[in-house]
């Protein structure tokens, strides 16, 4: 499985993640996050990065104009919008984008279910809760095009094997606070997702 270390903080973090075998990396641009970095500081890691790592800019509630900026002026390859989507919105970026459904119900995970999308545990906060969605939802469903998020850590994505992800997105599982992440738990996530 691709997996996706998110909450990125620092280029030692981001290293970390992509010796490890990390597929993508995530920038949380949203400023009530404990995760949030600035565009500048974003830029500032992500130019010193190796070629062919993803690197993923989450954002909430955000106009298309700051989205289609804020990548361009951070070096992020791909949006992740974490928020009611409008036709008009997604028409007006001009960066390639995933659109993430925060689950609260079996029937929330069909949403988007004909393209690659990120599904999360619905909770009041935006990202890194560390909740787990029911998995008893994803039985029987094609997950091939579902990246899943929320409650991962190296100690459970063996009971997600069976239900056949494109990805995982993990945040909180591998950090020591929030934003920092802790080696050792890094290596061990993308290691068992691999």
């Amino acid at each position: 499985m691709r997996t996706k270390i998110c909450g990125i903080t620092s280029y030692e973090d981001a290293m970390t993640a992509i010796k490890a075998g990390a597929d993508a990396l995530g920038f949380v641009f949203y400023e009530k996050s404990p995760r949030y970095i600035s565009v500048t500081d974003a830029k500032s890691i992500i130019d010193r990065l190796p070629p062919f790592v993803e690197k993923v800019a989450l954002f909430v509630n955000e106009s298309a104009s700051t989205i289609n900026t804020a990548c361009k002026d951070s070096g992020a390859t791909l949006a992740q919008l974490h928020f009611n989507i409008t036709p008009e919105l997604t028409d007006a970026l001009t960066i390639p984008y995933i659109k993430v459904t925060r689950a609260q119900s079996a029937q929330d995970i069909l949403e988007y279910k004909d393209e690659y999308r990120l599904v999360d545990a619905y909770c009041e906060a935006y990202g890194g809760a560390g909740k787990q969605i029911n998995l008893e939802w994803f039985a029987g469903l094609d997950c091939s095009k579902i990246i899943l998020a929320g409650g991962l850590d190296s100690s459970n994505i063996s009971s997600l094997k069976k239900y056949g992800f494109f990805g995982l997105d993990v945040s909180s599982g591998v950090e020591i606070s929030h934003g920092k992440k802790d080696p050792e738990k890094v290596k061990d996530f993308i290691k068992n997702a691999k």
